[in-house]
């Protein structure tokens, strides 16, 4: 069977893993049977992939990210250095949880800062902006730029990363990719 990715040769691929096409996997990177990597994702060193965790094509995973079971991230995926997940809400070492994870779901084109914590069953929105640090412990709406711990909303973001203004007819214009967008009710959407 030809392989169509790269694996450096520290990487622990198991058996049972599916890997899409021109997915890079770097140096001490565990994938753990049972997981999927769509086409062209990236994944830095020391980074752990457990079983049934699902990452889109292009997901851009940086170095000391574990990625539990229960997570899933949708393509165009970004996750910064050193962030985390978690998998279970009450963790004990003297208690058994497995088969009582929770899902995450991070949605396309969402980024996650470096040293970031999503605390299970939080959802990340589509396009959303996780800053360095941030401690998410709600759902994260679509475009929403969110910082701090508890992460809290501090304004909107971009499909090309950029900061939102609204006018006061709820219309902002991506200074990069001149996309406009709309706020409307608490939403936002990209305009046609």
């Amino acid at each position: 069977m030809e392989k169509n990715f790269y694996a450096h040769e520290t990487a622990v691929i198991d058996e049972g893993c599916v890997i899409g096409n021109g997915c890079r996997i770097w140096h001490f990177t565990h994938l753990m049977a049972g997981c999927e990597l769509g086409e062209n994702c990236n994944l830095g060193q020391n980074v752990v992939v457990s079983p049934g965790v699902k990452l889109g094509r292009n997901v851009k995973v940086q170095n000391n990210v574990s990625i539990y079971t229960g997570v899933i991230c949708e393509e165009d995926v970004f996750l910064g250095p050193s962030m985390v997940f978690t998998n279970i809400t009450n963790p004990r070492s003297a208690v058994v949880r497995k088969g009582f994870y929770v899902t995450t779901v991070v949605k396309k084109g969402a980024s996650i800062g470096a040293n970031a914590t999503i605390v299970c069953g939080h959802d990340i929105g589509e396009y959303a902006f996780i800053g360095a640090g941030a401690v998410v412990t709600r759902n994260v709406p679509a475009y929403a730029l969110v910082v701090g711990n508890p992460a809290r909303q501090i304004g909107w973001m971009s499909e090309f990363g950029h900061r939102l203004n609204f006018d006061k007819n709820g219309v902002a214009v991506c200074h990069e990719s001149k996309e406009k967008y709309r706020l409307q009710n608490g939403v936002v959407t990209k305009r046609a």
